[in-house]
């Protein structure tokens, strides 16, 4: 059985160094994951960059030149950036496809998430419930590189991802589309067992310390819970999601 590997600086090949480098993958490839540039750095090849990254949807992350310097690479005048592993897929694109496939959305949305080996467990179960794609934000996610995907057992590379730069606004979407979104959440009114997720809907798991943002489960459609015996704070978020698909799974199958 693979053990788990601790999170590692990234290999250099995985790695576009230089400002140059970097504007050339946005504009023809490779596709990137992020990219880190110097908090002091300026001009019009950076303003470039980021209005590219914005119109692209790559997180542009403004650090320290300790953290640029982390990477262990020379020549990188103040910018790196990361190949993507994971292939995004556009959130609207995918919804579009789902249903001219004839099948009712499940999609699954992670919000404050970042323990890699959460994540890599999250999505290998989704991959087997039938999970349409998986959201996550472009911020505040663990990274979607060789460690999740180890983790992952390869399902990375092979569910749907959709990256988005708000989960508002992805709710938002996916409500104009006609799909509801469940919040699962500790204290939640409704059983699972008595969801009916056979119909369009998104499931919206928060991270074990601070659960789903308060803004974002106001605008999810119902609270959910898993029934546990005894009192007990609440179960990893991995674990947890796991219940919740082979229900929605259960309940499809048997439709």
């Amino acid at each position: 059985m693979k053990k788990f590997r601790h999170p590692q600086r990234p290999k250099k090949s995985s790695l576009v160094i230089g400002p140059q480098a970097v504007l050339s993958a946005l504009e023809t490839g490779p596709a990137l994951d992020k990219i880190f540039l110097d908090n002091r750095s300026g001009g019009e090849l950076v303003s470039r960059i980021r209005s590219l990254a914005a119109s692209a949807g790559i997180p542009v992350n403004l650090v320290p030149a300790a953290k640029l310097n982390s990477f262990n690479v020379s020549g990188h005048d103040g910018c790196v950036a990361q190949i993507a592993r994971v292939q995004y897929q556009d959130l609207q694109a995918m919804v579009s496809f789902v249903v001219e496939s004839g099948e009712a959305p499940l999609f699954l949305i992670l919000d404050g998430i970042t323990d890699i080996r959460n994540i890599g467990g999250i999505a290998r179960t989704a991959l087997c419930t039938g999970v349409h794609a998986i959201i996550i934000p472009d911020k505040g996610v663990g990274s979607l590189g060789d460690d999740a995907i180890l983790t992952s057992a390869g399902a990375l590379e092979k569910i749907p991802v959709c990256r988005v730069n708000s989960l508002m606004k992805a709710v938002d979407e996916l409500h104009m589309n006609g799909i509801r979104v469940f919040a699962s959440e500790m204290k939640g009114a409704v059983n699972i067992y008595d969801c009916d997720f056979k119909q369009p809907c998104a499931i919206v798991m928060g991270s074990e310390e601070k659960g789903i943002y308060p803004a974002l489960m106001k605008i999810c459609d119902e609270k959910i819970k898993i029934p546990m015996k005894g009192d007990f704070e609440s179960l990893n978020v991995s674990v947890a999601t796991g219940m919740i698909l082979y229900e929605a799974m259960k309940q499809r199958i048997s439709a």
